[in-house]
Formats: C-alpha cells, structure tokens, sequence
C-alpha cells in the first residue's frame, strides 16, 4: 500500500509517507529524515527533533498500525493527526493553531 500525508508545522512543510513496500517515511523540507521497514512488531515508528524559530524545538513523531492502516501523529507530544488511510491516498492536512 502507497500513502502519504502531508502538512504544515509553523510554516515548514512535513510529510509521512508509506512506500509500496510497506516502509513508513519522514520528510522535512523534502529531505528524508527516517524511515522504518515494516516488521512483525507495531506500530512502525518514525521522529525527529526539529528546531523552528528562536531556537524552538519540535519533536515530531509519527506511528502506523498496518493492521488496521492507522496513522498517529503527535508534535510535542500533542495529536495533531489520528486517521486510517487509504491505498493509494495523497492528500494534504491542515493542522489546528
């Protein structure tokens, strides 16, 4: 299954995506930060620390079920992204202030 979301955080342009072969993907700037093949274990498990303005750390992290095709994403340790996504999907998210 081939998926990805994309967002913006305080201006910056992130995006998860899930590959044919099952590897959860994170971008930062288009520039791929981490990945994580699929294995037996879930959820698969992607972060990283992102420094925005004034020195202001953000701690991105984002986990998949693919049992049941559930994507979480938290910044900071606040869900901003909970959805199940679709094969094939493309699509962008708009993020609460």
């Amino acid at each position: 299954m081939a998926a990805e979301l994309s967002f913006f955080h305080r201006h910056k342009p992130f995006r998860i995506a899930l590959n044919d072969a099952g590897t959860l993907e994170l971008y930062v700037d288009d520039c791929l930060r981490k990945d994580r093949a699929i294995g037996e274990r879930e959820p698969q498990y992607v972060w990283t620390n992102v420094e925005l303005e004034w020195e202001e750390h953000h701690y991105l992290e984002a986990r998949y079920w693919a049992s049941n095709q559930r994507l979480q994403v938290t910044i900071n340790r606040r869900e901003v992204i909970d959805r199940v996504l679709s094969d094939g999907e493309s699509s962008a998210v708009t993020l609460p202030d």
